[in-house]
């Protein structure tokens, strides 16, 4: 379709253009669209910029601003809450513990449980006290023999009145085991039922090493003490002192070097 000019040399347009562009400019914009242009102008400004508003303008007027939270005043240096938390060089140091000592927490025990340690220290006690029901005779003539065994030493012992002296294979006790610790565990039974410097002990010993001696001692003069009074059967087993230590070492096998030990294995 070609453009038609007119008698002036001007190129004119289709009906059709001239007549939308006629009815374009003439028409009015609706009352719809008319109420969008007018929300468009009076849209609100950002929030910040408001806030930024409203604070040049109270500070115009001199009145304080009307945000609490921004306020210009400095912070309470006495107020621990207010101060800036300065980060710690190790995490949770600042932090306060939340419990209680062991001396200011109350310890309570239900009616089934029962401290053990308590246990064990009535029982300590209840073992260092001395028989009280012990009834020895101490006549004159008064002797009272028992065996005792330890590994493979081997105590034949004898009970008669006395000062508490120990006498064993022709030597003082001190003398013949010069380990304290020794001693302390010969001496048990007697003081255990109370006779320790009222009756002497007299030992002939021969096989074992020198500890073996001395637990084969100990269970001679406990079964003495036994012989001497039946009634002390309970206390002296519930203090250990009747036990035969079964313990001994282990013998050496067929093949090996000692009871477990094995020949070294050589691949080639």
């Amino acid at each position: 379709m070609t453009d038609e000019k007119s008698e002036n040399g001007e190129v004119e347009e289709p009906a059709e253009l001239a007549a939308e562009d006629v009815v374009g400019g003439g028409e009015q914009p609706t009352e719809r669209q008319q109420e969008r242009e007018q929300a468009i102008v009076d849209e609100p400004v950002a929030e910040s910029e408001q806030r930024l508003a409203e604070a040049s303008e109270a500070t115009q007027d001199g009145s304080p601003a009307a945000n609490d939270e921004e306020t210009d005043e400095p912070a309470d240096e006495s107020d621990p809450d207010s101060a800036p938390r300065i980060k710690p060089e190790i995490p949770g140091m600042d932090l306060e513990p939340d419990f209680a000592s062991a001396e200011d927490r109350p310890i309570s025990y239900s009616e089934d449980e029962e401290p053990e340690a308590d246990e064990e220290a009535e029982e300590e006690d209840t073992f260092s006290q001395p028989i009280a029901n012990a009834s020895i005779d101490l006549g004159a003539d008064a002797r009272y023999r028992a065996t005792g065994k330890r590994k493979t030493a081997v105590a034949r012992v004898i009970l008669k009145p006395g000062t508490g002296a120990y006498l064993i294979n022709g030597r003082t006790l001190d003398v013949y085991f010069p380990r304290i610790t020794l001693q302390r565990n010969i001496r048990q039974p007697l003081e255990t039922v109370g006779f320790e410097d009222r009756m002497d002990v007299i030992a002939t010993m021969h096989g074992g090493g020198v500890s073996a001696q001395a637990g084969a001692l100990r269970h001679g003069v406990s079964r003495a003490l036994l012989e001497a009074d039946p009634n002390l059967r309970g206390e002296l087993k519930r203090r250990g002192f009747l036990t035969r230590d079964a313990r001994a070492k282990e013998r050496k096998k067929a093949g090996l070097k000692k009871a477990r030990k094995r020949p070294q294995f050589s691949k080639r």
